[in-house]
């Protein structure tokens, strides 16, 4: 059987509308290879950038995240059967939890929990540094290298602080490529904070040993339902849709729906909340044919769903995910909200049904494009 290279990727994840642009491709590549593959334009997939230097090794065909070469091995690693006996994949527990630092917890997105953990790894010269993403506009993200507690301020939150002028700019996307920043830094352990596919590409990589995956010393993966993308021609409609501006979004955070905080004219703040089957067209199309809405392979998952305002729905998983979280509280760096029973089942089946839900969602869209 011959070896499937990335030419075999353009034909059956790129020409399908389904790269995720993780840049796990690109990562590998441009560490090993000399930049054979790489990102041309923004949003848009990696293309070869050296054709006749592609040693056709086939380990980006690997890493790819629609590919699933790798899924029993991984599985297995992260004690995953499927997703109807695990809608979200294998936890120790969930848990609500707050960080008890004021300063993160204003600037957090909700209990403001990633960044203190993350704050807590540096100081305690566990990790070197992050790689995290901050807003630069709405719907608007880019990664960045956090080494310092002022960097993870920066970074935290949905804040909006400066929106881009919208005529200057082509397309917004909630996406970012964490991936990619990992040979752009001298490091020895570093944590990663990442979508789905982007933490089920650095696990791949782990898996193959392949460079420079093996400083990442922890992955702290965020709740996934979907990104948001916007051409310009859609700005408009979107404003006209919904009656705001762009300009006028503050905040955004999403858990049962999108709910965007808005500057009024009379300077008073509203929040709007816009239901997902309104937001269909909005959505990156490479999301639909995702499955994993909790992270299922990183140490620790995090996102908003089934937790209070101000609270953060955790998922330790792995041993090292599990101790970290466990001195975080002894050392009361976070603090856990205690859940009656009933509390603690009506949040696991909200996020099992966004799980089943994302499935469901993958089937249809995989099916049409067939």
């Amino acid at each position: 059987m011959s070896i499937k290279t990335f030419q075999d990727l353009i034909k059956e994840v790129h020409e399908k509308g389904i790269c995720q642009e993780c840049g796990g491709c690109t990562s590998f590549c441009s560490a090993a290879f000399e930049n054979v593959i790489g990102f041309k334009k923004p949003n848009s997939p990696p293309e070869y950038i050296n054709k006749d230097a592609c040693l056709e090794c086939g380990i980006c065909y690997y890493l790819c995240p629609q590919t699933n070469i790798l899924d029993d091995e991984l599985n297995k690693t992260y004690h995953f059967t499927d997703y109807s006996s695990m809608p979200y994949g294998f936890a120790e527990d969930v848990y609500s939890c707050q960080t008890t630092d004021e300063e993160f917890l204003k600037y957090g997105t909700d209990g403001g929990v990633v960044n203190t953990l993350l704050n807590y790894l540096l100081e305690k010269r566990i990790i070197d540094g992050a790689i995290v993403s901050k807003a630069e506009g709405p719907f608007s993200r880019k990664s960045m290298f956090a080494e310092t507690r002022n960097d993870l301020i920066k970074s935290s939150g949905i804040i909006l602080n400066i929106s881009p002028h919208v005529d200057e700019v082509q397309r917004f996307s909630t996406y970012t490529r964490s991936i990619p920043q990992l040979s752009h830094y001298k490091f020895k352990k570093l944590a990663i904070v990442g979508t789905p596919c982007q933490i089920y590409t650095i696990r791949c990589m782990q898996n193959l040993g392949v460079t420079p995956s093996e400083h990442i010393e922890i992955c702290l993966g965020l709740f996934c339902y979907h990104n948001f993308l916007f051409e310009k021609s859609q700005i408009e409609k979107f404003e006209k849709e919904f009656k705001i501006k762009f300009k006028d979004i503050k905040k955004i955070n999403i858990k049962e729906d999108l709910i965007l905080k808005i500057q009024g004219s009379n300077s008073k703040e509203k929040i709007i909340h816009i239901p997902f089957n309104k937001l269909i067209n909005y959505i990156r199309p490479a999301c639909k044919s995702c499955t994993d809405f909790t992270n299922i392979y990183s140490d620790i998952s995090f996102g908003g769903l089934g937790s209070p305002d101000k609270y953060t729905t955790v998922i330790p998983r792995t041993e090292k995910g599990i101790e970290l979280f466990q001195n975080a509280l002894d050392k009361n760096v976070i603090k856990n909200l205690r859940l009656d029973k009933n509390s603690k089942e009506t949040m696991q089946n909200l996020i099992s049904k966004f799980s089943e839900l994302k499935i469901e969602r993958r089937k249809e869209f995989m099916k049409n494009l067939k």
